[in-house]
Formats: structure tokens, sequence, C-alpha cells
């Protein structure tokens, strides 16, 4: 006799449904996937222990840094300051924007207190056609004292403006927000007023032998790893062999 059968022979209900006994379950391992995700990126991003031996150093031969092309940079901090940070980048460069965040608290903790002084070279790509109009906006917004707004202004915006045909159309509408002189500043975008420092800033990193961005320097030391963990994990260290 058929199961469905005995059972009206029978009058024995059908077995119940298992499936919401399953939900616990499938929570459960939800969760579990959830914490290992966030044990794992807690790992990557974790600042490591200033003492670690995994953090970069110089190489025992390595030259200092020639502080004399900072002058082709921007320079935010003490002139003093006992350690530098210097940052290679192209503003279309998907991981110079992830990087940003990590500059942007360098600068709060470290260079605001005199400790760093941080310094930001052009390295605008050849495959990025908006890379180098973005340097430029960055530089004449800087003409009116707002390099540095800008400058944090292309990077929170990069996918709004990388793909644009007419990039200066966009950078003087963020100029305009940022209360700058629209006129001033398309000027200096249209006559490409500052486009020989942007190519001084990358034959310094091409002299350096630099051709992928970010690249992040303390002092001589690259970064294998540029992000906050691994950044203020060296500085901390150089800090306190000043």
């Amino acid at each position: 006799m058929g199961e469905a059968k005995r059972r009206q022979k029978t009058g024995q209900p059908a077995p119940k449904s298992t499936g919401n006994n399953q939900k616990p379950l499938i929570i459960a391992l939800s969760a579990g996937v959830i914490a290992l995700i966030i044990g794992i990126v807690y790992i990557i991003t974790a600042a490591p222990d200033p003492t670690s031996e995994s953090l970069p150093t110089a190489g025992p031969n390595a030259a200092p840094f020639p502080e004399q092309v900072d002058q082709f940079g921007v320079s935010v901090g003490d002139p003093d300051a006992p350690v530098v940070v210097r940052e290679f980048a192209d503003y279309q460069c998907p991981a110079c924007k992830n990087f940003a965040s990590a500059s942007q608290r360098l600068k709060e903790e470290y260079v605001a207190s005199g400790q760093v002084r941080f310094v930001f070279f052009d390295l605008p790509l050849q495959q990025h056609d908006n890379a180098v109009p973005a340097a430029l906006a960055a530089r004449c917004a800087g003409d009116q004292d707002s390099y540095w707004a800008m400058h944090d202004t292309l990077f929170d915006k990069q996918l709004e403006w990388s793909g644009s045909g007419s990039p200066t159309d966009t950078f003087t509408r963020y100029a305009e927000d940022l209360g700058l002189e629209a006129r001033r500043f398309r000027r200096c975008m249209e006559t490409d007023l500052h486009i020989e420092e942007i190519e001084q800033s990358r034959r310094v990193a091409m002299q350096l032998q630099l051709t992928s961005t970010p690249t992040v320097l303390v002092d001589n030391i690259r970064l294998t790893r540029p992000g906050w963990g691994q950044l203020s994990a060296v500085v901390e260290r150089e800090l306190s062999r000043q």
C-alpha cells in the first residue's frame, strides 16, 4: 500500500515539514561565516606591533631619501618633523583612493602633532585619462589655499569624475562647492598653469624607479602593504628610534 493511501485509510496525518528546523542551523552557519570574515578583515587591517619583524625595513646600504626633491611635491606639517611620509599617487587610481583614508588619519594623528611631515607627489599614470586634470585641479585649488580640501574631494568622488568627458567642468563645480573663485580656478585649469610642476613630480618618481601607485615611503622605507595598519606601525617604530 502506498504511503499516501495508508494515511488516508488510517487517518494518520502527513509528517510535518522539517524545513523550519533547518533555520537555526542556517542562521548559525551564516553567523559563523560573518564572524570569520570580520576576523580576516581585522587581521588584515589591524596595526602590527611596531617591533614586529614582519614590518618592512630599509636595506642595509639604503641611501636616505633625497629630501631636496620634496619641493616638487606638496607638503603639510612641521618642516623639522622627525619622520617624513611620502606618497606617490594618481588621483584616478582605485588603490590610491583606498589609501586616502590612511593618509587622512596620518594627518590627524601624527602631522597635526608635529611628529610627521607628509608629502604628496603626483604620479599620474598614462592609462588614466583624467589623472593629469585631477592633479591640476588640486594644485589650482592650492592657489586659493584649498589644496588638501580638493585633494580629499577628488578621492571621495573618484567614481563620479574618473569617466567624465569634461573633467574641467566637474572640477570647477567642486571648486565652487569648496567656496573657491570659480573663474580663477577654471582659468588655472584651462591654461595648464601647474602642468610643469606635475611633470617634475612625475620625473622624481621615474628617477627613483617608482612606477606603481600608491607607493608610500616612511623616510626611506617602502611599505609593502600600504594601509593604516602597516603605516602607523612603521611610523611608531621610526619615532621610537629618534
